[in-house]
């Protein structure tokens, strides 16, 4: 099979591989659609992020959906059958630990997550895949809106961690991919409005043609607080900027909530005592959990038309110009999106 390999930062190839074979509770799934995501650009561009480095060749991709080949023994009792089609939850979780027996298998400290060093991810025609972790696709939900259900998921998690209840007026700032994953999670549990914020005008259109609402006046706190009558219920942080997070602090209500989603500084500054005195809540995230079958049901109703996201099309073998496409974020480039199939 082809795949694209990371030979070291900056170079990507397209490089022969023998094709996977289905361990015991495994899928060979063959791959259909993968989502460029920024933490592929910063391996890709930087080779590391944070405690994760790039050590040796790896095959980027997390952000998957593909169709079912074979099975390896023990899988059947799944319920899939080849020819199903399925997106790849990418954050395989040991089950076991204290974190995974609460239900918060994100945290889980033996997590193999495609795509981040040293597991190889799924820019390839095939992969092989836990089938607890595959999740099956109705008619009419396309592979392409299957691969973007994992940055959907990051969008539910953010708001099922205290982002928004019905009613609940939401800030979002950050409106590339995941921002506006949050924004369309935000107005699919029932927020009455969701405001977008980002200095640049295509991802504000963006935002506003998904349902947002374009922030008052520049975007300042005070403009936020007055057209609130006292500030948002809670604020969604997904651009990992010092700026956008003291925004968020900024424009939550007395009692409300800001959720740090973009991953920015490893350090960043906060304004404790105006927190404390507001009892303003900070609640940061890390991926998600128990989120598919909601970020299914949402695209499945049309409440997050996840697809529209996508504005490039490109084959494996054009790989490097997709991480390009990525890294630049002309205005115009929101999600390219990679058909690994010859």
């Amino acid at each position: 099979m082809r795949a694209a390999v990371l030979a070291r930062p900056g170079v990507l190839e397209v490089q022969e591989r023998p094709r996977p074979e289905p361990g015991a509770g495994e899928a060979l799934i063959r791959v259909t659609a993968v989502g460029v995501c920024g933490s592929d650009v910063h391996y890709w561009h930087r080779g590391a992020i944070g405690p994760f480095v790039v050590r040796g060749p790896i095959v980027l991709g997390h952000e998957c959906a593909g169709t079912v080949v074979a099975l390896g023994p023990g899988a059947g009792p799944a319920g899939l059958r080849p020819g199903d089609r399925v997106a790849l939850e990418p954050g395989i979780a040991c089950g076991r630990c204290p974190s995974c027996r609460s239900g918060r298998y994100n945290l889980c400290p033996e997590v193999v997550f495609l795509a981040t060093p040293p597991v190889d991810g799924a820019l390839a025609e095939y992969v092989v895949h836990p089938v607890a972790f595959c999740h099956r696709l109705p008619d009419g939900v396309t592979d392409e809106a299957g691969a973007l259900l994992e940055p959907l998921s990051v969008g539910v998690h953010a708001v099922r961690r205290g982002a928004a209840v019905l009613g609940a007026r939401v800030l979002v700032t950050g409106l590339g991919p995941i921002g506006l994953a949050a924004v369309m999670a935000a107005l699919g549990a029932g927020a009455a409005e969701v405001f977008g914020s980002d200095p640049v005008p295509f991802r504000r259109r963006a935002a506003v043609d998904l349902g947002a609402t374009p922030v008052p006046g520049s975007g300042t706190a005070e403009e936020l607080r007055a057209e609130t009558a006292g500030g948002v219920d809670a604020a969604i942080e997904c651009s990992g900027a010092a700026a956008a997070l003291a925004l968020c602090c900024a424009s939550v209500r007395a009692g409300g909530r800001v959720v740090v989603v973009g991953m920015g500084a490893e350090h960043a500054s906060l304004p404790i005592l105006e927190l404390q005195t507001r009892e303003v809540d900070v609640i940061p995230v890390f991926r998600y959990h128990h989120t598919y079958p909601a970020a299914l049901g949402l695209v499945r109703r049309g409440a997050a038309p996840v697809e529209r996201l996508i504005t490039h099309r490109l084959p494996l073998g054009r790989v490097a110009e997709a991480f390009e496409l990525s890294r630049a974020a002309a205005p115009g480039t929101m999600k390219v999106m990679v058909d690994p199939r010859a």
